[in-house]
């Protein structure tokens, strides 16, 4: 465990907890985001997939950060795609061993850091980020995908974010001590809450250190500027209609967005 810094031991002991009250939602693969049609396009996950659907994955060598219980492990996978995947806590990773043996998926899993990556130089062409990099240290994981990417290698990235003015009304006192707790349960309802001690969500800048090291960036989206925020997304008119909202406002989703999506190509000489 000294390798481990006290934020990361944290997470460990937060996830050996969370991977037993999670086993229910492991008990076998759900496809739908790749095979579902019509496609959900108010939905950041559905959208990215989409996009990826759109790629040929087949022979790719593909790395997904911080996997979990390996859920888009098992995506990429399906698709054909050579798969290396990797996570903090091997407690999640039981889970996606146990589910890939199962479905006969050849996924390579393993138990590691964001930040100290064991893969070699120059080694995949695609790099998923789902709702990881708020959980790490963004310089040094860039550091290390950058190295273990191919050049040009393609880095898909779909986190939860607030800009940096929203984020200080929602840490203000009023809001982490009598609006926050209401509007969680409300949120969450019965579902089990994802949330660790040391999280925190993107800003802009942390955006921009991921941007840093890519080029020729794409797909730039915001999702989520209520829901999931004041609402929770099961209301599929709200979900379509805050969708809606967001792309009208244009550049102005940078500032109200819950979430942001895009791609970029791995530059090996950003420094």
């Amino acid at each position: 465990m000294e390798e481990f810094s006290e934020r990361q031991r944290r997470e460990l002991d937060y996830h050996k907890t969370h991977a037993a009250k999670v086993a229910e939602d492991y008990r076998s693969i759900n496809y739908q985001v790749i095979e579902g049609t019509p496609r959900k396009w108010w939905n950041a996950y559905w959208d990215i997939w989409t996009l990826l659907l759109n790629i040929p994955l087949k022979g790719k060598k593909v790395l997904v950060v911080g996997c979990g219980g390996g859920t888009d492990a098992f995506l990429f996978a399906k698709l054909g795609a050579d798969v290396s995947a990797f996570d903090l806590s091997g407690d999640m990773l039981a889970h996606g061993i146990r589910l890939a043996a199962a479905d006969g998926l050849n996924i390579a899993f393993d138990e590691m850091t964001a930040e100290k990556l064991a893969y070699a130089d120059n080694s995949f062409d695609i790099v998923f980020a789902r709702d990881i990099l708020h959980h790490v240290d963004i310089p040094l994981t860039m550091n290390e995908i950058q190295r273990v990417a191919k050049p040009g290698g393609l880095f898909v990235v779909d986190e939860i974010y607030s800009h940096s003015i929203t984020d200080l009304i929602r840490r203000s006192w009023l809001v982490r001590r009598a609006v926050y707790p209401v509007m969680q349960k409300f949120i969450y309802a019965n579902r089990h809450i994802y949330i660790t001690e040391d999280e925190r969500k993107m800003t802009e800048k942390d955006v921009a250190e991921v941007k840093r090291h890519l080029s020729g960036i794409g797909n730039l989206k915001y999702f989520n500027f209520l829901v999931t925020r004041i609402v929770p997304d099961k209301y599929l008119r709200l979900n379509q209609l805050d969708r809606l909202l967001l792309t009208a406002m244009g550049p102005l989703g940078y500032f109200c967005a819950g979430r942001v999506m895009f791609t970029g190509k791995i530059d090996k000489s950003a420094s």
